[in-house]
């Protein structure tokens, strides 16, 4: 898990493996989490994936953004005639 690249952005990115992300999961997991920084998995010298420490939220940007912003009132009346317009639409897997 050394090995660090430069990502399109020019950030470095440490790199590993698939068989080294494969073999030590909860390391690999442990270490996103307590160093808050993505880790890069190459399989035969091509980047597969990108594990990144989730951020948690706490709402309050939306809350703060839906009080600012009166509902509009003729919202619900257009919902549901547009719900009303519609046809089914027939499943092929479920017939």
């Amino acid at each position: 898990m050394d090995a660090v690249a430069i990502s399109d952005n020019l950030i470095s990115v440490k790199r590993l493996s698939a068989t080294e992300a494969s073999r030590n999961f909860a390391e690999v997991l442990n270490s996103v989490e307590r160093g808050g920084e993505p880790l890069l998995v190459v399989r035969r010298g091509r980047a597969v994936a990108k594990i990144s420490p989730v951020h948690a939220e706490s709402g309050k940007d939306l809350k703060d953004v839906l009080r600012s912003h009166r509902p509009d009132r003729e919202w619900a009346g257009e919902l549901r005639e547009l719900r009303e317009s519609l046809e089914p639409v027939a499943d092929p897997w479920r017939d």
